[in-house]
């Protein structure tokens, strides 16, 4: 279990203390913007993988105890929120968006704010914190705890990281879309600054997105070893 919560601390930190401060644009003034960002790759990607390994062994741990059980009505209900995660990751992977890595001149477009900008500025992250959720719910051992426990904090203080980062970037660039979007899914339509556009999003995103969460409901017993379907 320790060498779990190492890895989980190491991804979480690695993304809120080195890529969402100003010690990133020390290492990018000093190395440049290509090399720190294969180099941050690399880490990111060997942190995950440290991560999945060691929940592997995690779970098979005697320290794993089971803290709370899932029953069928929170199965039902974890294939809904599940449903809800993918379309928003996939949305938000195709959807053009200033807070993207390399993707902030799509400020200069005079439309940026569309689509599933207009529900929220941070469409992938919101639908990893979801997907994380979800997962906490019928998950109630302490190994799923740490994982998703981790993800979600990721995915939720990403949000705010992405933002000062792009606040401190961008300048005076960044306020007009901060002022049009919100943070928090559908704060902006709801305080009367935005309106929903399905058509917008694209109809193609959200099948793609339906089409994504049937496979992977079908599949995770074969992916994870742990069926998911209720």
């Amino acid at each position: 279990m320790t060498n779990l919560i190492a890895a989980a601390v190491f991804f979480v930190l690695i993304h809120l203390l080195i890529s969402g401060t100003r010690a990133r644009d020390a290492l990018v003034l000093r190395l440049g913007a290509g090399p720190y960002m294969g180099l941050f790759s690399l880490a990111s990607f060997a942190g995950l993988i440290w991560l999945g390994f060691a929940f592997g062994d995690a779970r098979v741990s005697p320290a794993n105890d089971v803290l709370w059980g899932a029953s069928a009505a929170t199965r039902h209900l974890q294939l809904a929120i599940q449903l809800i995660a993918v379309v928003f990751i996939v949305v938000g992977l195709t959807t053009p968006n200033p807070t993207s890595v390399r993707q902030e001149g799509a400020l200069d477009r005079p439309d940026v704010v569309r689509g599933v900008l207009r529900v929220t500025r941070h469409p992938f992250l919101w639908g990893v914190a979801i997907w994380a959720l979800g997962h906490l719910l019928v998950n109630g051992e302490a190994a799923s705890l740490i994982l998703f426990g981790s993800m979600l904090a990721l995915a939720l203080f990403g949000t705010a990281s992405i933002d000062a980062k792009r606040k401190r970037v961008l300048g005076l660039k960044w306020d007009p879309f901060a002022v049009q979007t919100s943070n928090v899914p559908f704060l902006a339509i709801a305080q009367g600054r935005q309106r929903l556009s399905l058509g917008e999003i694209g109809w193609w995103r959200i099948a793609l997105g339906v089409v994504i969460w049937a496979a992977l409901a079908w599949g995770h017993p074969y992916i994870t070893g742990v069926a998911a379907l209720p």
